[in-house]
């Protein structure tokens, strides 16, 4: 994993609507090039050919070479991408559901980044330097995007309250790499069974 890129030059504010276009015009490729990687890595492995993941992505190699300096960067920035979808999703279900279900709906959400990031696993647990900050990213936006979600539900009386958000991101890791083997409806079912166990002892649904 020593692909050597050019460094990404440094992009102007945009000053107009034309430079605005091309800004996310900019962002638009970006995000594809990402979402190549991420499909790349998850079929081949992270130290799949740069030109196979260019391919993917409908775009020259030398446009991920301006874009990342190193191998470790695009995988760094794929995983912050599946972050951070991730934790922005609790926001959304939260405007669109209801407490309880936005959770639930959440945690099947998380299923997906746990299966999407396990084509980076290699690398993630590679010992490498390069990637001694994202626990803490993972930590940063995930934990606060499931406390609120928590909260709100146990507000509203459809969980009990006092579920700590780590426990339940372990849990639910822990759930989907032991059924693994028997993919990803398995899991999905076995964390649907989990969510539902947070419905014990809430307020209006007491069992004697």
């Amino acid at each position: 994993m020593s692909d050597k890129f050019d460094k990404q030059d440094d992009a102007l504010e945009p000053v107009s609507p034309t430079d605005r276009r091309v800004r996310a015009d900019a962002q638009r490729n970006l995000d594809g090039l990402l979402q190549a990687a991420m499909t790349v890595f998850a079929e081949s492995g992270v130290d799949a050919p740069v030109r196979e993941i260019a391919k993917k992505a409908g775009v020259g190699v030398g446009t991920v070479y301006r874009h990342f300096s190193q191998r470790s960067d695009l995988i760094k920035a794929v995983f912050r991408r599946e972050i951070d979808a991730c934790a922005d999703a609790a926001s959304v279900l939260a405007k669109e559901h209801g407490p309880g279900e936005a959770l639930a709906q959440w945690m099947q959400r998380y299923v997906d980044f746990i299966s999407a990031k396990r084509g980076l696993a290699a690398a993630l647990h590679s010992g490498d330097p390069a990637y001694e900050a994202l626990p803490a990213y993972f930590d940063k936006r995930l934990r606060p995007a499931l406390e609120s979600l928590l909260s709100a539900a146990a507000a509203a009386g459809e969980i009990r309250s006092g579920v700590e958000p780590n426990d339940l991101l372990r849990a639910v890791a822990s759930l989907c790499t032991s059924a693994s083997d028997v993919g990803a409806d398995h899991s999905r079912r076995m964390v649907a069974l989990l969510v539902d166990g947070l419905r014990y002892g809430a307020n209006g649904h007491n069992h004697e």
